[in-house]
Parts: C-alpha cells; sequence; structure tokens
C-alpha cells in the first residue's frame, strides 16, 4: 500500500466518498477524506436506473487507484465469490460486501476470513453486525437508506446496535447465550463485546448522509465516521461539501463551526422520503 494510510487510521472519525471516476477521487482526498469507494454509478443513480447493479468495471477501480494515495475501496454484489476474488487481484485496499448492488446470493454472504483483503459490510442491529464479524468483516457501516439523501434509517441502525451493545454489557455471562439466540448472533462476539464495552470493529455510519449536519450527527450518536455516497456529487457544489463533510466529522459538537460550514454550500442533494419506497426498493431490506 505503499504511503496509504494503514487500516487503523482510516477507522478514527474519517470520511468515506463513493466516486466515479478519478476526477472525483481527487476531490475527495483534496477535501480530507481518509478512503474513497470506487464504483460506476453513486447510488441514487443505481435507485434510478433499477435492473441489476454488479461490481464496476475493473478499468474504473484501476484509473482511481492510480489517482490518489489514500486506500481506494470497491463494492461487490453480496455472495458474489467471483467479484470479490477479481478485485482482490487488482490489489483493491477494501472491499464492500454491499446491499447497493444487486445480491447474488440470498442465503449467503461471502466467507470474508477466506480472502486477504479486508471488508466492510452493513448492518441494521447487532444480529447482523455480530454474523459479518463471524464471517471475518474487518469493519461495519450503518445500512440506512442509500441513495435517499434521507438519514433516518441510518439514525436508527446505528441506535439500535449501540441500544444492543449496551444491553449486552450489562448481561451476566449466563445471560449471554440466551441473548445470542434471539439475535441471531456468535456468543463468542457477544462475550468479545461485553468485555471491550463495544464492537470490536469500527462501525461507520452510511446511507442517507447529505449535509454536515447530518455527518455530525451520526458522529454525536457514536458512529466512528462516515460514508457519504450521492451526498457529494449529486449537490451543487461537489468541492465544499466535500469539505464541509469531512470538517463537520471531525469537528461535531463545534456546533457554531457547523453552523458556518452550512453556510451558501448551495441546494444538497434531492432527498426521498422513506415511506414513499416500495419494498422492493429498499436496499436496506437485501441480506440478514
Amino acid at each position: 500500500m505503499g504511503n496509504k494510510k494503514s487500516f487503523t487510521e482510516i477507522t478514527n472519525g474519517g470520511v468515506i466518498m463513493d466516486v466515479i471516476n478519478p476526477e472525483q477521487a481527487k476531490i475527495a482526498e483534496a477535501s480530507g477524506a481518509v478512503a474513497v469507494m470506487a464504483l460506476e454509478r453513486v447510488p441514487s443513480d443505481i435507485r434510478a436506473a433499477g435492473g441489476v447493479a454488479r461490481m464496476a468495471d475493473p478499468r474504473i477501480v484501476e484509473a482511481v487507484m492510480q489517482a490518489v494515495s489514500i486506500p481506494v475501496m470497491a463494492k461487490v454484489r453480496i455472495g458474489h465469490i467471483s467479484e470479490a476474488r477479481v478485485l482482490e487481484a487488482m490489489n483493491v485496499d477494501y472491499l464492500d460486501e454491499s446491499e447497493v448492488l444487486t445480491p447474488a446470493d440470498e442465503e449467503f454472504h461471502l466467507l470474508k476470513s477466506d480472502y486477504n483483503v479486508p471488508f466492510v459490510c452493513g448492518c441494521r442491529d447487532l444480529g447482523e453486525a455480530a454474523r459479518r464479524i463471524g464471517e471475518g468483516a474487518s469493519m461495519l457501516r450503518t445500512k440506512g437508506e442509500p441513495g435517499t439523501g434521507n438519514i433516518v434509517e441510518a439514525v436508527r441502525h446505528l441506535r439500535k446496535v449501540n441500544a444492543q451493545v449496551r444491553k449486552v454489557v450489562r448481561m451476566n455471562d449466563d445471560e449471554l447465550m440466551t441473548e445470542a439466540k434471539n439475535l441471531g448472533a456468535s456468543y463468542e462476539i457477544l462475550k468479545q463485546i461485553k468485555a471491550a464495552g463495544r464492537l470490536p470493529v469500527a462501525n461507520f455510519a452510511a446511507g442517507g448522509v447529505a449535509t454536515p449536519a447530518d455527518a455530525a450527527l451520526m458522529m454525536e450518536l457514536g458512529a466512528d465516521g462516515v460514508f457519504v455516497g450521492s451526498g457529494i456529487f449529486k449537490s451543487d457544489s461537489p468541492e465544499r461539501f466535500a469539505k464541509a463533510i469531512v470538517q463537520a466529522t471531525t469537528n461535531f459538537q463545534d456546533y457554531e463551526l457547523i453552523g458556518q460550514l452550512s453556510k451558501d454550500l448551495g441546494a444538497a442533494m434531492k432527498g426521498l422520503e422513506i415511506a414513499s419506497l416500495r419494498t422492493e426498493e429498499r436496499m436496506s431490506d437485501r441480506g440478514w
């Protein structure tokens, strides 16, 4: 990885941005992003296009990798072994087994411990979080509802995970087995959470972050960092939004600064009301 940041360095209060070309990747790096996610279309465009969303064209991933010195992530479909192996062979820094893409397998996720490349995966609750960790995920993120510019689902998922973690921490050891059964989680991983007082991996916020205040909110609620997808490059002023969201994430309790950062940014991305989405349009329901 040369001069690129190590995995542990990107998991401390940073912002990871979706990009679709080298020019966007350079904007993200210049804004202070700790990593970029290379893909063909940001989630709002994936949602609008419909059909089957697959791994990005490797040429896009390669071009982004050559353009920046920060780590480059890429998305693979849930359960798609071959997409993951292709991107691993390309020496991508991290893989996202992502519900934003159309799942390849509705029953089985990838056994991430079989790969040399680290993985990030989405979760809505502690059961999902623990299952992904059990499969070998090195990092988690809320699922939120990608491509909507609506933070409500990411808030729901982060609050739920954190509430369930607090519940596990307060439990006696002899209560953990029943809780593991109820959550569909590994008993051993719940023991790790109880001992550490938190998840054993970083948990970023994702799915609906569209403004500096959105990013600050997720940090306020206990996220370790923030993914921003459509929120940057679907806004009126991507460079300004990118810098403002990075600064708001880092300084999430400096409310005066966040107010200043939010002035004269131009319009944020157009948002969607979650209730308006049909069941089949909800990306957060993909996976289990």
